[in-house]
């Protein structure tokens, strides 16, 4: 049994210290295994202690370096007590000699505001001015003068005064110079311009402007009237001595106004539906007139050439009355006057045709512009109860139409009244050498039949 028991510890032992040595170093009896274990525990021990004694030794070192560094934060410590204090003084001392700087300047003081003031102001006037649109960049030393904190000096100040002088001088004079002028289709094309001053710019015979935000010189999407456009060639082609031109007193102001101005067809478009019926109301009235005044003229040639050869009567109202006379010769008087009236009264219709169309047509007109501006205001108050009257953009659509419908209808009227008018005239002056001829025919007849 002892033996059992000794043969099973010595081989656990021998399972247990397996991976701690090779096959060839493996104990062959318990004897070589208690001198190997007592081996391995005495370096074991070795090397606790020696772990121990290095511990120990960077124990030491921790302490040694904490104690260091604690002197190290006492005295940084300090040196932020240190530092806080002087920036303290540095501050009485900044504020001190600020109120001495303020004491030892006096006046220069006020004379500086005065400088930034004004050189903002004239920095403003430079960015816009149309004389930067040749020299550009004038207004960056002025801009920068004005933000300034610190007092300018005298070489500043004297270039600011040169500044104001050049910009006295310039808007003067008339000069020419090359530069890129941006169309409405954004293309760019390197022209010659015309500075007149600092009011306006001119190239090709038009007006431009500067536009000082993206600093190009930009056509207009809108010329001013034609007599102002004409001035310009004029004044372009002008070498010497004076011409006209008209001038924008604001620098551009005026002109950019006129981009935004209506044009005809924007105003007729105003009118909506009822002013294109207008329009179409004195289109056909005009046509009207037009065809009424043709063949009143040719009808009045031809009895004009009647009354010149009464015995051979033509295919004309004048002829036809004429004839009618040959055919009554032998009647008696109160017979040929009632023939001669009848054919006086069947000729008329054709000559007073479609006139009063026209005068129809002049009375619609008005009324259709007033229909118009009832229109157009039940539309603008009924823009107001939706939206107020915040945005007067709002209304101006409904204003728009009222005023231009009205505008439209009474411009429609006129020539339609006027054309009437001469159309009657026309047609009355025929139909009154008719029965002129009628009357002498009747008096002719009637001396015959009495003699």
């Amino acid at each position: 049994m002892k033996k059992f028991i000794s043969t099973a510890i010595f081989a656990a032992t021998l399972a247990l210290t397996s991976g701690m040595a090779s096959a060839a170093d493996a104990p062959k009896s318990i004897e070589q295994l208690l001198k190997q274990v007592q081996t391995d525990r005495a370096n074991a021990t070795k090397t606790n202690k020696k772990r121990e004694a290095e511990f120990l030794n960077e124990r030491g070192d921790k302490a040694a370096l904490l104690k260091r560094e604690k002197s190290a934060l006492a005295a940084e410590t300090k040196r932020g007590k240190d530092l806080a204090q002087a920036f303290s003084d540095n501050e009485r001392k900044i504020a001190q000699l600020e109120e001495d700087r303020k004491i030892a300047q006096g006046d220069l003081g006020e004379m500086f505001g005065v400088v930034k003031g004004e050189a903002g102001d004239f920095a403003g006037k430079l960015i816009d001015s149309n004389v930067t649109a040749q020299y550009p960049g004038r207004d960056k030393f002025i801009s920068e003068l004005g933000a300034r904190k610190e007092l300018p000096k005298i070489n500043e100040l004297e270039k600011f005064w040169e500044d104001q002088l050049f910009e006295m001088v310039e808007s003067g004079k008339v000069v020419k110079f090359n530069s890129d002028v941006t169309g409405l289709d954004g293309s760019v094309h390197n022209k010659e311009v015309i500075r007149v001053g600092s009011y306006n710019l001119l190239a090709d015979g038009k007006y431009v402007v500067y536009n000082a935000d993206l600093g190009l010189i930009q056509e207009l999407s809108q010329q001013p009237g034609s007599e102002q456009v004409s001035s310009v060639k004029s004044f372009s082609q002008t070498t010497s001595g004076y011409d006209k031109l008209f001038v924008d007193p604001a620098r551009g102001v005026l002109l950019s106004v006129f981009t935004q101005k209506a044009t005809i067809e924007e105003r007729i478009e105003a009118g909506g539906p009822i002013g294109y019926i207008i329009i179409g109301l004195l289109i056909l009235g005009a046509l009207i007139s037009i065809e009424r005044l043709v063949t009143l003229y040719m009808i009045g040639a031809k009895v004009s050439s009647q009354r010149k050869n009464v015995d051979n009567p033509g295919n004309n109202p004048l002829g036809r009355i004429l004839q009618t006379y040959k055919d009554n010769k032998d009647v008696d008087v109160e017979t040929l006057e009632l023939k001669l009236d009848e054919a006086i009264l069947k000729e008329t219709p054709a000559l007073e045709a479609r006139i009063s169309i026209i005068k129809v047509l002049a009375a619609i007109a008005p009324m259709m512009g007033l229909l118009g501006t009832v229109t157009g205001m039940i539309a603008t108050f009924q823009t107001i109860q939706l939206f107020g009257t915040g945005d007067p953009r709002l209304m101006a659509g409904g204003i728009s139409m009222a005023l231009m419908t009205t505008v439209q209808g009474l411009v429609a009227a006129l020539p339609l009244m006027l054309m009437h008018a001469i159309v009657i005239a026309r047609s009355k002056s025929v139909v009154q050498v008719l029965e002129e001829q009628s009357a002498g025919l009747i008096a002719e007849h009637a001396e015959k039949r009495n003699a």
